[in-house]
């Protein structure tokens, strides 16, 4: 590992997020990837929250001034797997992906009608490199003027009527922003390619309905809750002092986590770096325990997520029980071994968990 870089686990631990070892065990305890640090309270000496509420949800200055954009569109995630026609093959029977094309070296999958996934073949760990969204208005003169405007650098990325700019935000994560003519488009027309990988297993029949959210986790989370929302339009829920779950137009959510810039042991890493750890996805058909023996029956771990939770008789807190929690998932494993989320969330309950996890020092809107 060269000099002044963090490897994964050491970053995933900075950020504060949860360190599993890969391949779950067959049955786990509850998980709780979604909560934020300041869940149980703030101004805890010993806890995982040391300010107070007032330091660890003050604002900061805006990073720039608001584009008027509007995300309208997620063209595609882009992965990179050691072996891009199992992830593909595997998605496909578990989440009710379609494939859209296979070149030899990736496969495009159709998530539903609302966004795409790319998966390259890369040796190493299985990770999500990328994302790219449409926005609207689009002008591409327009739109790189602005870009250079706010200090970024775009690279053009063009193919027909197809045209993108690829920039980096804060922690150098590769954002690419394009308008509708790409995957976006290609979604409304069925496909006929064929993946030469079998399934893994039988079908579940479960559709891909939402993006529940985006585990992201960055340096300075306020910093790039101002990036993203000031630039693409993301709308933040609440600040929690850890964590922002911003909505993505209509297309998802995103929890944005990392250092709190307003902590005075904040400090900035030499190399700083993103990383998405996992990714939740609402399906459908929802049954909670249904749901857990389909997982099961296919020889996957599985692990209960309700990031709620309340005292116990000792005082210790409790996660909330699957059955009755506002927010309702499993996680599981996929063969590269990424953390693959399933929940129940849909746009109708889409601030669920944030509101299941708000810190009761904040205040209600």
């Amino acid at each position: 590992m060269k000099k002044g870089t963090m490897d994964r686990r050491t970053l995933l631990q900075t950020l504060g997020v949860a360190v599993v070892g890969a391949p779950f065990a067959a049955s786990l305890e509850t998980t709780a990837f979604a909560q934020g640090g300041c869940r149980d309270g703030y101004a805890q000496p010993q806890g995982r929250c040391t300010l107070t509420k007032e330091v660890a949800t003050a604002p900061i200055k805006p990073v720039f001034e608001p584009t008027g954009w509007r995300t309208v569109g997620l063209d595609h995630l882009t992965f990179e797997v050691a072996d891009y026609r199992k992830e593909a093959a595997f998605y496909m029977a578990l989440m009710g992906w379609t494939l859209r094309s296979d070149d030899g070296k990736q496969a495009i999958l159709d998530m539903g009608q609302w966004g795409s996934t790319i998966f390259k073949q890369v040796p190493g760990e299985t990770a999500v490199r990328s994302f790219a969204w449409a926005i609207d208005p689009w002008n591409a003169k327009t739109v790189e003027a602005e870009l250079r405007k706010r200090g970024m650098t775009p690279v053009a990325e063009n193919r027909g009527t197809f045209q993108s700019f690829h920039v980096k935000d804060p922690d150098g994560w590769d954002l690419q922003i394009c308008n509708g003519e790409g995957l976006v488009k290609a979604r409304k027309t069925p496909s006929t390619a064929k993946l030469s990988e079998p399934a893994p297993f039988a079908p579940t029949g479960w559709t891909t309905v939402w993006l529940d959210h985006l585990s992201f986790g960055v340096t300075n989370y306020k910093e790039s809750v101002s990036f993203y929302s000031n630039l693409l339009g993301w709308q933040g829920s609440y600040d929690e002092g850890t964590q922002n779950e911003v909505m993505i137009g209509d297309i998802g959510d995103a929890i944005i986590r990392g250092g709190n810039p307003n902590d005075p042991s904040f400090a900035v890493a030499p190399a700083r770096r993103a990383l998405i750890d996992h990714i939740s996805f609402g399906i459908s058909p929802w049954d909670v325990d249904g749901v857990r023996q389909e997982i099961e029956k296919r020889g996957l771990p599985v692990s209960v997520d309700t990031s709620s939770a309340h005292p116990g008789p000792d005082g210790k807190m409790v996660s909330d029980d699957i059955h009755q929690a506002a927010f309702q998932s499993y996680h599981t494993r996929t063969p590269g071994g990424y953390n693959l989320q399933i929940s129940w969330m849909t746009r109708d309950k889409r601030l669920a968990l944030a509101n299941a996890v708000k810190p009761k020092a904040l205040p209600l809107r």
